[in-house]
């Protein structure tokens, strides 16, 4: 198999979790190597997303390695044998990486969660208020890096809105609701369209309002996708280097542990859309 110059963030994923069952079983890349007769370099390399690996080879790994969850083995051998090549793709090289990364994992993902405190969530976001929270970026982009980042992002609202749609829930800070990232028509839009996906049965909308008593929460947005079992979850969180993805089984629980915090303090569905509803009509 050709070896790889950019892995994916989902094969990367694949590769981490082959390195963890062997790290588990407590056996070293030489060794696991010796039972797979194949050379300590190869299992590096497919540990480090360079080089793929057949649902043969993972299988007999999986063995080896006395693994015995079929659920994750067979997971693991859905990750390591797809072909998509999503629509994501045609931004290979023109967007960064991540955004084609964020793409695929929403694609494969069997659930999505967000909160955010100061911006809409991208999922929900109308393409006039995408184009000025881009806008406003520093330095500014060339237009057609620009436009590339909105249509990007619509295109995004895929996993919303194909046959079996992704179970969605978001988390919003009034402060989001209220913060005018376009002007008034932008806004009023938006909020507009929120109420509307809401509407949908796999769509949740929660609010955090200002007065909201012993709310200490979380300040920082974050997000977690549902991978095919629970280990195969991935959360984000947004950094001053940038969004970066979470993995590992200890980060992933206080992750969860935030969200559901999150979540409990925030008003129900029909509350925050009665909340929505009365900022839209306040503008």
């Amino acid at each position: 198999m050709a070896k790889r110059t950019e892995p994916t963030a989902r094969q990367m994923r694949l590769a981490i979790e082959l390195r963890r069952l062997r790290d588990a079983a407590g056996l070293a890349s030489r060794e696991a190597a010796a039972l797979l007769g194949v050379t300590a370099p190869q299992i590096s390399q497919i540990e480090s997303g360079l080089a793929g690996v057949s649902e043969k080879r993972l299988r007999r790994m999986a063995a080896n390695y006395s693994c015995t969850d079929e659920e994750l083995i067979n997971a693991l051998v859905a990750m390591a044998t797809d072909r998509t090549r999503g629509w994501w793709e045609q931004y290979r090289e023109l967007l960064p990486t991540p955004f084609l990364d964020l793409a695929e994992l929403e694609h494969h993902s069997t659930y999505r969660r967000d909160v955010e405190f100061l911006f809409i969530p991208g999922l929900l976001q109308t393409e006039d208020y995408a184009r000025a929270a881009f806008s406003s970026r520093v330095p500014e982009l060339p237009e057609d890096e620009l436009e590339l980042r909105v249509r990007h992002r619509m295109q995004r609202k895929a996993v919303l809105e194909r046959p079996g749609p992704v179970p969605y829930e978001a988390i919003i800070h009034e402060a989001a609701l209220r913060i005018r990232v376009g002007d008034r028509t932008t806004s009023r839009a938006q909020l507009t369209r929120i109420l509307e996906l809401s509407e949908a049965e796999h769509i949740t909308v929660r609010v955090i309002p200002f007065d909201l008593d012993g709310f200490g929460g979380t300040w920082s947005p974050m997000m977690l996708a549902g991978g095919a079992v629970p280990r195969l979850d991935t959360a984000a969180r947004d950094a001053p280097h940038g969004t970066g993805f979470i993995d590992s089984e200890a980060q992933l629980a206080v992750m969860r542990t935030l969200f559901r915090r999150v979540e409990a303090a925030s008003l129900d569905p029909t509350r925050a859309r009665d909340f929505i509803h009365t900022l839209a009509k306040e503008l």
